[in-house]
């Protein structure tokens, strides 16, 4: 059975599920967490409830309805996504997923911390893909700032490139097991500073580290960074698609805040449905 794999477990993920698995197609979505919608208090606005609604309540509803119908709901972080032989093949913390179409439903971003040159390195120094941008750093020295699965997965891509590479926790606790040969920096970091490019990464405490290029993977990998090593064209923090939600990328779908507009959960859920029939027509037309 061909499978579609559906990144984001809120509303226009659960959605893209259900018309994914009506269709018979192997539906499969891994979320973390229920995202924004998990922490709304109230939601009055929602057609077809006239009492208002909670919105652990209104995702809890979803997941059910999804699980009811056949889509297969795992709770895991996904690393990264790359090109398989047939398809694509999604890592996560709970093992790998092969599929022949994805959609990316996670959300709008997190902020990223306030560290002081990160906006002004961006393309001079500062990364938000180490696949995408490995290859310039041969030989030379970068850290990656973070310190989950997502910072890990990053700098076991740089590890083989590049001359040194430094996990820079910023005030956080290291993870307990590392790749070899990954250096760890807890201290808090102040700036990423430097001339034309990235030279060092200064800590609160007055220390630096010398370093070529900064990849910035803090939190877990969003939308817009798993489009980005893909290849699909994204605008700041939101994945570009077309009227289907198709992104440039053939096989690879966006759904709901990802994309930017209006976020709501009426929209992200209409975006869903169309992401997953698109996805489904798209598996269909392959085969």
């Amino acid at each position: 059975m061909a499978s579609i794999v559906i990144i984001g477990g809120g509303p226009a993920g659960l959605s893209a599920a259900i018309y994914a698995a009506r269709a018979n197609m192997q539906a499969v979505v891994l979320y973390q967490n229920g995202g924004a919608l998990e922490k709304t208090e109230k939601i009055e606005n929602y057609f077809g409830f006239e009492q208002a609604i909670s919105g652990p309540e209104l995702l809890a509803r979803g997941r059910a309805q999804a699980a009811r119908l056949g889509a297969h709901l795992v709770q895991a972080e996904v690393t990264g996504v790359e090109y398989a032989e047939t398809g694509f093949q999604v890592h996560t913390t709970a093992g790998n997923y092969a599929a022949d179409a994805v959609i990316l439903a996670t959300g709008a971003p997190r902020a990223v911390p306030k560290i002081e040159g990160v906006a002004a390195f961006e393309g001079r120094g500062v990364s938000y893909c180490a696949i995408c941008d490995a290859f310039f750093y041969r030989g030379k020295a970068v850290a990656v700032l973070g310190n989950g699965e997502y910072a890990l997965e990053e700098a076991r891509v740089l590890l083989p490139v590049a001359g040194a590479v430094t996990l820079l926790t910023n005030g956080a606790e290291a993870p307990a097991v590392l790749p070899e040969g990954l250096a760890v920096d807890t201290r808090p970091v102040r700036a990423v500073a430097g001339g034309e490019t990235v030279e060092k990464a200064e800590f609160a405490d007055g220390g630096a580290l010398a370093v070529s290029g900064v990849f910035l993977a803090y939190g877990t990998a969003g939308s817009a960074e798993l489009a980005r090593k893909l290849g699909a064209e994204t605008e700041g923090t939101r994945v570009r698609v077309d009227e289907r939600m198709a992104t440039n990328v053939p096989g690879l779908f966006a759904a709901g805040d990802c994309t930017g507009g209006l976020l709501q959960v009426a929209r992200a859920v209409a975006d869903g449905a169309q992401a997953g029939l698109s996805a489904v027509k798209f598996v269909r037309d392959a085969k």
